[in-house]
């Protein structure tokens, strides 16, 4: 069977999804997004999703384009119909169809939703998570709302490229002061060489991570110790272990930095046990 979309109330063959010309999340990025990990066809972190998407929503003053209980329902049959247990699930809300200008439609016009989902390789991603990336360093060039989820994704997907022609899977950006914001698709942590575990928070300019939100309940129960705080590149290098946290990669160890290894090179066992404790918690709570 071939991929379904949802775009606009209908589910329609993947091949044949289409939005209008004049979509302004198509022209202008006036739109945002959210995804969602698939354990089991179940929605994994679902409210702290939802919660991100009301607040991005809010920040834009684009109406929610149906209630939570709805979209869950769309969600879900968007999931069945493409008969996918493990994967992502993509969800795009832009302000909707209108002649192009800048400013907002004078006349409201119906929010435009699409929905799509794809399959992860869990195998695949549990040998990745074994090994380790890379990740490199970019100067931050993002806008000042990075804390609202849009679909504004220049500056990440230029990011994205220099760290594949590196040979990386993710690049880490930093700002003027020389500290490490966040990568172009997840959070960034390291365990220092005290032990904790530190990650930038969340009242800077950076998304706030479902992922992250999630594992630091994890680490809380756990009895870890945690500091939202910002870190050099030296310092992740210098770091007994690095790893990043995201819908798409869950939490995933990084073993290098620039080229450079960080603690020995490998994994570390923090990292690969908070992947474990995370997965478990997010299978447990999926819905």
């Amino acid at each position: 069977m071939g991929r379904i979309a949802y775009v606009n109330g209908r589910f329609v063959p993947h091949g044949q999804a289409v939005i209008h010309i004049e979509d302004r999340g198509y022209q202008l990025a006036d739109a945002v997004y959210e995804v969602w990990a698939l354990f089991g066809g179940r929605l994994s972190d679902a409210q702290g999703h939802f919660t991100r998407l009301e607040r991005s929503l809010g920040e834009l003053r684009i109406a929610m384009p149906m209630s939570r209980a709805a979209l869950t329902l769309v969600l879900k049959e968007t999931v069945r119909r493409n008969r996918i247990a493990e994967g992502l699930i993509y969800l795009q809300v832009s302000r909707g169809v209108a002649r192009r200008d800048h400013a907002f439609p004078t006349t409201p016009v119906r929010p435009a939703v699409v929905i799509t989902v794809s399959a992860v390789d869990r195998v695949a991603s549990e040998a990745r998570a074994a090994k380790g990336v890379g990740v490199v360093t970019t100067p931050e060039n993002r806008w000042g709302r990075c804390d609202i989820k849009t679909v504004g994704l220049l500056a990440n997907a230029l990011a994205k490229q220099k760290a594949r022609e590196a040979g990386a899977a993710e690049a880490w950006f930093v700002d003027d002061l020389g500290l490490v914001t966040e990568g172009a698709s997840s959070n960034a942590w390291i365990v220092d060489g005290e032990g904790r575990l530190r990650t930038r928070d969340t009242n800077a300019n950076i998304l706030r991570g479902v992922t992250r939100g999630s594992l630091i309940e994890v680490i809380r129960r756990e009895g870890l110790e945690l500091d939202e705080r910002p870190f050099t590149p030296a310092e992740a290098i210098a770091a007994r272990e690095a790893f990043i946290t995201g819908a798409g990669t869950l939490v995933l160890p990084v073993v290098a930095v620039d080229g450079k290894p960080v603690g020995d090179g490998r994994p570390g066992p923090v990292a690969m046990r908070l992947r474990r404790l995370y997965i478990a918690q997010a299978k447990a709570t999926a819905v």
